[in-house]
């Protein structure tokens, strides 16, 4: 079979480009390949489902506000049953005295971008949430509007059930190589032994993207990051609660009648986990986590966890930043990986500005030139300070 895009990870960022190729008038034919094709395992439905402007980089907030206007507008865009559930709480980024620079500097960057922030110090914060400690707490940053998490399947599923009427091939497989013929690749290898020719492929295997480049002969670095979530539940029942971010980067939101939590792993020194393992790390819960909660939120020292889930994100080792747009040497091999956490909010906005690219030559909504793969090459980080 030969197709002129094949689009390697059918979930949220792959879907996103199906989708927006139509959207912006690509009338060739396409291939979305995806190895899960009940998303048992996948970054965008594992995730926290979050939303958020609170970035330290301007392209990255711009990114998240295409995604927060498609919310908006998801009854027009999807029809009148459209339904995300999502929630509009709000994130509460907190810092002690060390981190108030860099959450003052964040913040001037959303303010500039047109986001609803606050920055206000601990006694304002406890005025505004009495739930809450201020123990080693200087200031903290919270979204009004604008941010806030939703039912990250349902988002997906709308994408999916979108496609099926815009002529997409959807193929259950998973990709076991990529042949190169010079500055072109020109086929993908799958595992039920097809081969798909292709005009374009773009990169949108998630946690695997970097397994997926490296057959294209392509560095990237891009690996599986194992997260935890745990679930528990509490007496009091916090509605204003928007989703907390403690300096030591544990953070908990309410869902409907409890609590999810995480965040306690470490950022270096988890190089390369199994991308097979999903086993829940309880002790991180017990001997990391609650004290952090207990002491943030004092009626958290009396919780009763109930269950967890480990999930994968794909995550850029060199900056912590998408890498989006072509190789600058294999030009129709194009890239939409490592967002490190962020990509599901963003991953609407990074499909319309690839699709973009390729039917128009440029991108017109979302400059993405700022995430490209020269800084790869060249090993310059772009870095995004505010990773959750």
């Amino acid at each position: 079979m030969r197709y002129d895009i094949v689009i390697i990870g059918g979930a949220i960022v792959g879907s996103s480009v199906a989708y927006y190729l139509r959207e912006e008038g690509f009338t060739g034919s396409i291939a979305l390949v995806e190895r899960d094709p009940q998303f048992a395992h996948a970054a965008t439905t594992l995730s926290m489902a979050s939303i958020r402007q609170q970035f330290s980089i301007p392209e990255n907030i711009r990114l998240s506000q295409f995604t927060l206007k498609l919310f908006r507008q998801l009854k027009e865009t999807f029809g009148a049953d459209a339904d995300i559930g999502f929630r509009e709480g709000g994130y509460l980024i907190l810092a002690g005295e060390n981190g108030l620079p860099t959450l003052k500097a964040n913040y001037d960057a959303q303010i500039a971008e047109g986001a609803d922030i606050v920055l206000e110090d601990a006694e304002a914060l406890v005025r505004r949430f009495p739930w809450l400690s201020a123990e080693g707490i200087t200031a903290g940053a919270y979204g009004r509007t604008g941010e806030g998490w939703f039912d990250a399947h349902a988002l997906l599923m709308l994408f999916r059930k979108a496609l099926r009427a815009k002529k997409i091939d959807f193929i259950t497989a998973d990709v076991t190589g990529i042949e190169r013929q010079g500055d072109r690749v020109v086929s993908v290898s799958l595992d039920n032994g097809e081969k798909l020719e292709a005009g374009i492929v773009v990169n949108a295997a998630g946690p695997n993207a970097g397994k997926v480049a490296a057959f294209a002969g392509l560095v990237l670095p891009v690996e599986p990051r194992k997260r935890n979530v745990f679930v528990f539940e509490a007496r009091e029942r916090y509605a204003d609660m928007p989703l907390l971010v403690d300096p030591s980067g544990i953070y908990v939101r309410p869902e409907g009648s409890v609590y999810l939590t995480g965040g306690a792993e470490p950022e270096e020194g988890d190089h390369a986990p199994d991308p097979k393992d999903f086993e829940v790390n309880w002790p991180l819960f017990e001997e990391v986590i609650w004290p952090v909660l207990a002491t943030r939120i004092p009626a958290f020292e009396a919780i009763k966890p109930t269950r967890a889930w480990a999930g994968h994100y794909d995550y850029n080792t060199l900056d912590q930043n998408a890498v989006i747009g072509p190789h600058p040497e294999v030009a129709n091999f194009l890239f939409a990986n490592g967002f490190s956490g962020h990509g599901l909010q963003q991953a609407p906005a990074v499909g319309k500005a690839l699709a973009e690219l390729i039917v128009h030559g440029g991108y017109r909504t979302v400059d993405c030139s700022a995430f490209g793969y020269g800084r790869v090459a060249e090993g310059r980080a772009f870095r995004e300070l505010n990773v959750i």
